[in-house]
Order: C-alpha cells, then sequence, then structure tokens
C-alpha cells in the first residue's frame, strides 16, 4: 500500500472528532446553555464505557476474517458512523434544553467516539503492521502526522472563522450546521479512500490467536504498557484541555473575538508542521525515546508563557512553544507504542496490534474524562457554569484551564520518559542489545525465539532483554 493513501487516512481522521473537540464548550454550554457540570458527566461515563469498547473492537478486529481482511470492514462501517454522528452532534435542536439536551449530547458524543476508537483501533494497528522497520515507519508516521496536521488545520484553527463568521453568527448554532455537512463530506471521502485500498499480509490474517482474556492478561500484566500509556496521557491531556478551552480563552482570557481563535491555532499548527520534518530527522539520527523526551519538555515549559499571555501575540508565542512539543510527541509517541507492541511479538509470537494499540486507546481516551473533569471544576472554583452564567471571574476560570492543569500534567509527563526504559524497535533484536558489559552477546535468533502456543498455553522459551536500543 503507498505510504501516502494509508497516511491520507488520518486527515479524514482528525477533523470530525477534532471539530467536536474544540467546539463542544462552545456550542453546547456557552450558546446552547449545557451546564458545564453535565458537560464533565457525560464525559466521566463515557471514559468508563470506552474503557470497555475500545479493547474490545482491537480484539474483534484482530479475530476478524472476511475476504476483505481483518482491518477493512471496520474502516468502513467506522467511517460511515463517525461523519454522520458529527452531522448529528451539530443539529441539535434550538428548542432542546435541560434534560433533553444533556441526552442529545450525550448521544452523540458517545456515538462519534465509539466511531473514532472504531476507525482508529483498525487503523492504527496498520502501522507496525505495514511498515516493519523504525526507518521505515518513521517515514509513515511523519507523513501521516503531516496530514493530521493538515485535519487540525481546517478543524481547529478554520472551524471558529467558519461557525462564527462565515456560515454564522457569535451567538448562533447555524454555522456548526452547515460546517458539519460540509467537513463530514471532505472527510468521509479521504477515510474510504485508504480504507478501501488496504492490503494486509494474508499471512497475518490467516494466523491464529489466543481469546480476549488470555490476550488481556498478558497485556496488563506488561509493565512498558502501563508506563507507556500513562505518559502518552500525559501527552494528550494537556493538549485535551486546551483544545476545549481555546476559544473561550480567547472570549473572555484575552477579551478577543472567537474568531481570533484562528490566528492562536492557525499558527500553532504552522509551527508543529514545519517541526515535524525536523523531529523525524532527529528520530533517525538519535532515536526515538531520545526525541521523544526532549519533546515533553518543550511540551511543558510552553504552558507557563501562555499561562501568562496578556495579548493575542503573546499567547501565539506562547504556544508556539507548546507546539514545538507536540509536534515532536506526533513524531515519537507512536513509535514508542509501536516498540511496546514489537516486544510483545517477539515475546509471545503473535500479532495481536488491533489489542493493543487499542488498549494504549484507553490512555488517550482518557483525555475527554480528564478535561471534562478539570472544565466542570471551573464551576467549583470561579463559578462559571455556562454562558448564562459565566460568574465573576471567567477569564481566571480558562486562563487556569488551558494553563495550570496542562503544566502540571505534561510535567508528570517529563518525568515518566525519564524513567521509562523503552523496548528495542522491530521483531528481532540485534545481538549486541541483549549483551551486558563483560558477557557474550547472543544471536539474534537465540533471542528473539518467540513462545509457542500449544493448546492455548504458552510453551515458555528464552526470554528477551528489554535494553533500550534508539
Amino acid at each position: 500500500m503507498p505510504t501516502w493513501r494509508y497516511s491520507i487516512g488520518m486527515f479524514g481522521l482528525a477533523i470530525p472528532i477534532n471539530t467536536i473537540r474544540v467546539s463542544t464548550l462552545l456550542f453546547y454550554v456557552d450558546i446552547l446553555g449545557l451546564d458545564v457540570r453535565a458537560y464533565g458527566t457525560v464525559m466521566a461515563v463515557y471514559a468508563v464505557l470506552d474503557a470497555v469498547d475500545n479493547p474490545v473492537l482491537g480484539h474483534l478486529s484482530d479475530r476478524t476474517r472476511t475476504r476483505w481482511g481483518r482491518r477493512r470492514p471496520w474502516l468502513v462501517v467506522g467511517a460511515v458512523l463517525l461523519t454522520a454522528g458529527l452531522v448529528g452532534f451539530f443539529w441539535a435542536p434550538s428548542t432542546l434544553d435541560g434534560v433533553a439536551l444533556v441526552a442529545w449530547f450525550a448521544f452523540f458524543a458517545i456515538l462519534c467516539e465509539a466511531a473514532d476508537s472504531m476507525y482508529a483501533a483498525n487503523y492504527n494497528a496498520l502501522l507496525p503492521e505495514l511498515f516493519r522497520d523504525e526507518h521505515r515507519r518513521a517515514g509513515a508516521n511523519s507523513l501521516r502526522q503531516a496530514f493530521q496536521l493538515i485535519g487540525f488545520a481546517i478543524a481547529l484553527a478554520a472551524t471558529p472563522a467558519l461557525t462564527t463568521s462565515v456560515f454564522g453568527a457569535e451567538d448562533s448554532p447555524s454555522g456548526f450546521r452547515t460546517t458539519a455537512l460540509l467537513y463530514a463530506g471532505l472527510a468521509l471521502a479521504a477515510l474510504l479512500f485508504m480504507a478501501l485500498n488496504v492490503r494486509e499480509d494474508p499471512a497475518r490474517v490467516a494466523e491464529g490467536h489466543d481469546g480476549f482474556l488470555t490476550g488481556a492478561r498478558v497485556i496488563l500484566r506488561n509493565p512498558h504498557f502501563w508506563l507507556v500509556g500513562l505518559a502518552t496521557a500525559c501527552y494528550l491531556v494537556p493538549l485535551a484541555f486546551v483544545l476545549a478551552g481555546v476559544q473561550l480563552y480567547v472570549k473572555y482570557s484575552l477579551g478577543l473575538p472567537v474568531a481570533n481563535s484562528l490566528w492562536l491555532i492557525g499558527s500553532s499548527i504552522a509551527i508543529a508542521a514545519v517541526a515535524l520534518p525536523v523531529w523525524t530527522g532527529l528520530v533517525r539520527r538519535r532515536g526515538a525515546p531520545f526525541a521523544w523526551r526532549l519533546a515533553f519538555v518543550f511540551l511543558a515549559g510552553g504552558f507557563v508563557p501562555f499561562y501568562l499571555a496578556t495579548s493575542l501575540a503573546s499567547a501565539i508565542a506562547g504556544l508556539g512553544v507548546v507546539a514545538l512539543g507536540w509536534s515532536g510527541l506526533l513524531a515519537t509517541n507512536d513509535l514508542i507504542q509501536a516498540r511496546v507492541v514489537d516486544d510483545d511479538i517477539r515475546r509471545h509470537g503473535q500479532h495481536r496490534e488491533g489489542l493493543f494499540l487499542s488498549a494504549f486507546g484507553f490512555f488517550s481516551r482518557l483525555t475527554g474524562a480528564t478535561a471534562g473533569i478539570g472544565l466542570g471544576s471551573l464551576g467549583l472554583l470561579f463559578g462559571y457554569y455556562s454562558g448564562n452564567d459565566p460568574g465573576p471571574d471567567p477569564g481566571a476560570a480558562f486562563r487556569v484551564a488551558v494553563g495550570v492543569y496542562p503544566f502540571v500534567i505534561a510535567v508528570l509527563g517529563v518525568i515518566l520518559s525519564l524513567l521509562i526504559r523503552v523496548p528495542a524497535a522491530g521483531t528481532e533484536v540485534p545481538a549486541t542489545a541483549s549483551s551486558e558489559p563483560g558477557t557474550p552477546a547472543r544471536s539474534a535468533r537465540q533471542t528473539a525465539r518467540p513462545r509457542t502456543v500449544r493448546a492455548g498455553r504458552l510453551a515458555k522459551g528464552p526470554a528477551p532483554r528489554h535494553d533500550e536500543v534508539p
């Protein structure tokens, strides 16, 4: 499958879900009057549901056997549900209020996130599956992240202008409806264009697998799953706070029209895009773990000037440093997760990319719940409950929401990244990677010999070492 065609799937995936994330507070809370506490509750409840459906979808994908392969049927269904859910999400009748409004919001939020999980679980599983060595994998990941940044530019930067100026007004929902239809058509075309050209390895399609509970136990007992997963959350949760609160940060903290979010978000995306090939080059020279750790430092450091900003120019400068870290994590985080999957294959001799990467998806799904709880706390701390009841100082509320909360979580990510000993890349371990000083190196064949599956149980072979090989 051509790298560019695989990568364009990320463009279609980025548009719907990020449009929802960046506009939910403005559309439902500030315009339609949904209580921010209801918003936080829905996002927290969804995190529990998503913790179950994400790995289940990945496991079902790994075990799917059709003439079209394992991944393609799920990709097609997920694409249709996701784009249909995007339209429904922003076509909430203006007459809805109270419980009815909460119910509409909850139904379409959950539908969109579930469809996003369905598509993303299968799409992400294809990265280590189609691109076996880290050099090719880094190139494919860099290209798909570039397409994602284009999707971000549309979903995040263009949306405020389209919804409040081009197709609608500052306090009207009409612009969101037209924008949703436009985005749904664009995203569906990209998602299906990628999905209908997937060509999987026939040997992997025919491969046998342990049951869901056996596979889940193996993953849950893997310390790298927990450590890398928590680090992933520490990268995504700060961004979720920014995406959810940036438009109201511009409105209340900077005292500017919401449409100015275009310049703030657009400049950050441009910085991330320009820096992406630099980070990819650093990965190829110094290895993914080094670049990953450095990116966390930039991410955390940028929230300090962003919190202190008092003008659009200073906010752009602060968020620009955050964008440098974001770009580095786009270039590296999926490679770190792929190394953990490679290590699982070396240990157990099974390709369960769908289940493993979907299990990692549990940590990424913590973003919505954590951001929801954090934003819900603005009522308790600052008296901001909705656009109809903003409290005495909404500017301070959203400065904390997009500056303080993300900084604390990103600092935790820096600490975790420094403590984690990242596994080697690839399903074959180099002989030098298994040697301690003064110990003769074992051959790659000896080191990488997988365990064999017998009658549903794992027969233990020599366990490979996990020395970090950048």
